[in-house]
């Protein structure tokens, strides 16, 4: 499926949130859906300004790429019923996952490269998300054998490197860097669920001003280290559901809340290497719609 979307531009007002987390006017914000769809999640976006994501219709779930020119095309694994393309690079290799319906419930993970897709499984698992690649190949996302608990992964020159946050009952990766630095998600003892960035071999800890919780699972970094992802005001898992769901933007400055005016739910998921960030909002109906937001440094 090809199409062609236009979208809405506006100023983006960033509002600060009562907990100190501060607030700017960080620059414009595009609006887009793909059409027909009831839900589009944009997840990813490169150097190039590619964008891809998930969007859901007729009850289920396809990936697509957004050329930066506005060209949405659909992108489903053979055989597949549910497919999501969770991250782009800059040289237009795409990860991500996929379920089929002779198992439900499980999830494999995928590398499509050239149009060629390549299942990607650490051994045993039966749950798999790719989630992050960078330049070189190097791709990062979550894993879990049978009802066990979930792992992070870094898949490097074809072996997989299991990634748990010392004393975490959970890890997801969701991100890599061209400087090889690693980030994700992670729960602790206590439920708190925070970030992790791993560098060099030592993990270090984010945690927003106010001590929230953030998504474990969804987020992105780019090369100078900036790191975007939604955070929650009381929940204790950080879904993307109406009500004190907020995107963020994690750099030198600090944290900045990213919130779309009027939205009951904002979250950002992708950031690519000159700043620009995609994610998506929901409106009032709870419907999850996409934004670019093309930041005033850019």
């Amino acid at each position: 499926m090809k199409a062609i979307t236009t979208g809405c531009v506006v100023g983006l007002l960033v509002f600060a949130a009562p907990n100190g987390i501060k607030g700017a006017d960080l620059g414009t914000i595009t609006f887009f859906d793909v059409p027909g769809a009831m839900n589009t999640v944009p997840l990813s976006i490169n150097a190039d300004g590619v964008i891809v994501g998930r969007y859901r219709t007729a009850g289920v779930v396809h990936g697509f790429v957004r050329s930066q020119s506005g060209d949405m095309t659909t992108i489903d694994v053979p055989g597949a019923n549910f497919t999501v393309t969770a991250a782009i690079n800059n040289r237009g290799d795409i990860v991500g996952m996929y379920g089929v319906p002779s198992a439900p419930a499980g999830r494999h993970g995928f590398l499509l490269r050239d149009g060629v897709f390549t299942t990607l499984d650490p051994p045993g698992s039966t749950f798999t998300n790719a989630i992050g690649i960078n330049d070189r190949g190097d791709i990062v996302g979550r894993y879990a054998v049978g009802s066990g608990p979930v792992h992070g992964f870094q898949l490097r020159d074809g072996s997989f490197t299991t990634l748990d946050v010392p004393g975490a009952t959970r890890t997801d990766a969701f991100g890599i860097s061209d400087p090889e630095e690693i980030v994700g998600g992670f729960l602790t003892p206590d439920h708190h669920a925070q970030i992790f960035v791993l560098r060099d071999g030592a993990y270090s800890v984010i945690v927003p001003p106010g001590g929230q919780n953030v998504s474990l699972d969804k987020g992105g970094i780019n090369a100078r280290g900036e790191i975007v992802g939604q955070y929650c005001d009381v929940a204790f898992l950080c879904n993307f559901a109406p009500g004190g769901v907020h995107g963020f933007l994690y750099g030198a400055d600090g944290f900045t809340t990213i919130d779309v005016p009027g939205a009951s739910a904002t979250a950002a998921f992708g950031i690519n290497a000159p700043g620009s960030i995609v994610g998506s909002y929901l409106d009032a109906h709870g419907a999850a719609h996409g934004f670019l937001l093309s930041r005033s440094s850019d």
